[in-house]
């Protein structure tokens, strides 16, 4: 008698023969296909980060760790220091963080728990339009029509009123600053956040928040206790991606910040970050070591992105060993 599922005869037979054979050799050969696509990327890493010690060495040997935290960027004398840009970059990111993970959560949370489909599928296709236009376009569109909107309207507005008291609102109302570079920065990771904190919300199954609706529970507190608990890593991995997105922007940060080496407190100042001055000063820098110590800022803007993503996934770590999860 022929065993379940295997075809009687001799053809049977070796059909079976055949298929576990092709799966001895499948298995290995995708595992191995696998680990080589992953060693490839960890090896692109390794060699741009190699590249970027190699070039930036005459800056890194000159101005040594001084170059963290000093504020000259002096051509003339040959004298660099990356703490304005620095500065900048973590002050326009910061705004844009602050402004859009608050809304894209609440637009997530609008398309996948309380909007109807139809509005669901509309407002959805329209954000990931929004996430396909092109930073200069962003950059263009910042300059050419939030800049007057900022300079004539909004910022005499806000000094007319108590919060121009405050230091974070001095200086003269330019439109160009680390406020509108922050609104236009907010705007392009926006997209980004919602869509990944969309299709998260979307995987809580069910039937758990149908529990928690039968226990009695309003849908704020299954949103709170059930959805955003069972999503909290994706939502966190949507987090850093916006942020992710925010350090490396270029075109729309070089149109907006101002491009001065200074480090002002006030969010209508302007300033640099390190890939505005990249865009600004790389084509026209002519001395070895000034490119040696844009180079350098690059190196710079790299080890930040992969301690941020170091510190996200010791964080996701610990949540979920809070949680009662595998780490």
């Amino acid at each position: 008698m022929n065993a379940p599922g295997v075809p009687a005869g001799p053809p049977g037979a070796m059909k079976v023969l055949r298929r576990i054979r092709h799966r001895r050799y499948a298995d290995p050969a995708f595992r191995a296909f696998t680990t080589a696509c992953g060693m490839v990327v960890a090896l692109l890493m390794a060699a741009m980060f190699a590249v970027l010690i190699i070039d930036s060495w005459p800056s890194i040997k000159k101005f040594g760790v001084g170059f963290l935290w000093s504020k000259a960027w002096d051509t003339t004398a040959g004298h660099y220091g990356a703490v304005t840009a620095l500065y900048g970059t973590f002050y326009t990111t910061v705004i844009a963080m602050v402004l859009a993970v608050p809304l894209a959560l609440v637009i997530a949370l609008l398309l996948v728990e309380l909007a109807p489909p139809w509005l669901s599928r509309i407002v959805g296709t329209a954000i990931e339009l929004l996430a396909a236009v092109p930073s200069i376009v962003f950059g263009l569109w910042g300059f050419l029509v939030l800049v007057p909107i900022m300079s004539n309207h909004v910022e005499p507005w806000i000094q007319s009123t108590f919060l121009g008291k405050l230091w974070l609102f001095q200086g003269p109302p330019m439109g160009l600053g680390f406020l509108t570079a922050g609104l236009v920065l907010a705007l392009m990771v926006l997209p980004f956040i919602t869509a990944v904190a969309r299709d998260v919300l979307r995987m809580v199954p069910q039937v758990v928040k149908e529990a928690g609706y039968g226990m009695g529970s309003t849908t704020w507190e299954v949103t709170r206790k059930v959805s955003l608990r069972y999503g909290l890593s994706g939502i966190v991995g949507a987090f850093f991606l916006g942020l992710g997105r925010a350090l490396g922007e270029t075109m729309a940060v070089a149109f907006l910040i101002g491009q001065t080496y200074d480090m002002q407190k006030s969010l209508f100042g302007t300033g640099n970050t390190i890939t505005s001055t990249l865009a600004n000063t790389f084509a026209e820098a002519t001395d070895s070591l000034q490119r040696s110590a844009l180079i350098e800022l690059g190196l710079v803007l790299f080890v930040i992105t992969g301690v941020f993503q170091l510190l996200a996934h010791l964080w996701l770590r610990r949540a979920r060993r809070r949680m009662g999860g595998r780490a």
